[in-house]
Order: C-alpha cells, then sequence, then structure tokens
C-alpha cells in the first residue's frame, strides 16, 4: 500500500491512542495533527505549491478568493520571519524548510466590506494542511506573532488581515525540542461531537 493509501485508509500507530472518532470519517482527518518537531529537510517548489495550489481552491463567499499567502522557503526570507515570531515558537519552529503567512483582503473588489473573507481563509488554510498530510507533510498554524510587525516587514496593506503563520515541512525527532514542548509532542483529542453540534436550535 502507498503512502497516501495508508493516510487515507489506516489509523496511524501514533495517533491510536489518543484519537477515536464517533463515526466512520476518513483516518485522513485523524492523522492530520499539528506536530512541533521538524525536520531541516527542504520541501521542493513542486511540493510547495501543490499545497499552495490545493489552499486556492478552497470554496469562498461569491468565489472572490480573498486568501493571500507570503512564502518564506530561503534562508534569508525564514530570518525576516522569525524576527515576527514569538519567542515559544520559536523555540521549535527554526527548523521548519517554509514559513508562510496567511492574510485575507478585507475588501471585495468593489470596495465594499467582505464578512466572510476570514471564514474563506480558514477554509484555505484547512485545504493546505490536509494537502499537506496527503504528501507526507506536516503543518502547523501559530498564532502566536507581532501582527504589526510583521505587516511592516512583509508590506502587507492595512486592508489585509493577518490571521497565522503556517509551519510546513516533514516530521522531525521530538528528541530535539525543547523538553517542555517534547511534552506536548503528542496528537491531541477532541471534545465529544455532542458538545459542539445542536439540532434545531441552540439549548
Amino acid at each position: 500500500m502507498s503512502n497516501v493509501q495508508t493516510i487515507v485508509n489506516e489509523i496511524s500507530a501514533e495517533v491510536q491512542a489518543t484519537r477515536v472518532s464517533e463515526y466512520p470519517v476518513s483516518p485522513l482527518f485523524l492523522n492530520r495533527w499539528s506536530t512541533r518537531a521538524f525536520s531541516t529537510r527542504e520541501v521542493s517548489d513542486q511540493d510547495l505549491y501543490t499545497v499552495l495550489d490545493a489552499a486556492h481552491w478552497a470554496p469562498s463567499s461569491f468565489n472572490d478568493q480573498p486568501w493571500r499567502f507570503v512564502v518564506a522557503k530561503t534562508e534569508e526570507q525564514r530570518s525576516v520571519f522569525h524576527q515576527f515570531i514569538n519567542e515559544f515558537n520559536l523555540t521549535w519552529v527554526s527548523t521548519a524548510p517554509v514559513l508562510i503567512v496567511v492574510a485575507s483582503d478585507k475588501l471585495r473588489d468593489n470596495g465594499d466590506p467582505n464578512g466572510a473573507h476570514a471564514f474563506d481563509a480558514g477554509a484555505a488554510w484547512a485545504s493546505m494542511a490536509i494537502q499537506a498530510t496527503l504528501l507526507g507533510m506536516v503543518t502547523h498554524a501559530m498564532g502566536g506573532i507581532d501582527r504589526n510587525k510583521a505587516r511592516q516587514m512583509l508590506n502587507i496593506p492595512d486592508h489585509f488581515e493577518i490571521h497565522a503563520v503556517i509551519a510546513l515541512g516533514y516530521h522531525g525527532d521530538k528528541s530535539l525540542l525543547p523538553e517542555g514542548v517534547q511534552q506536548r509532542e503528542v496528537p491531541n483529542s477532541r471534545r465529544p461531537l455532542n458538545e459542539l453540534v445542536y439540532e434545531g436550535r441552540i439549548e
């Protein structure tokens, strides 16, 4: 069985202890989790742009496609990103070979506010994460960034909202992480579905 078939058809041993779905969802969704252990192995442009291409096929209101991605894939580019990522995240993300700022345009092409821009950017990020998993890669979205500094350093216009930085790469050796971070390096679980879903109305 190929790696892709395994990801789609089999729950990995790594997640079996902490992730059990209540319904028969694809193992792909359980096998995707946000690691902090990244290898320094480089990501090819082919794979990077496959992930970005999947993100740009996400659904969006009026097909406005408000998401924007600023990519750092060289040492020089990553060093700029490292300047606006917070101290805790830098303890683990410094080995990730690709960093991607996800932003979205708050305005439609005609200048009207786009109330769905953040919702749509979330759909693009989810598509990115799933495609990366299918390619045998891992992702981790970080909100712990200095958005004002990122905006200034990356020349991001004021009408773009900055949501997160995505680390993209290959799973690394968790023993190389700081001790406190190692303890968190496990696939997390989810709340029971019945705590999140309401039929008809919220009671």
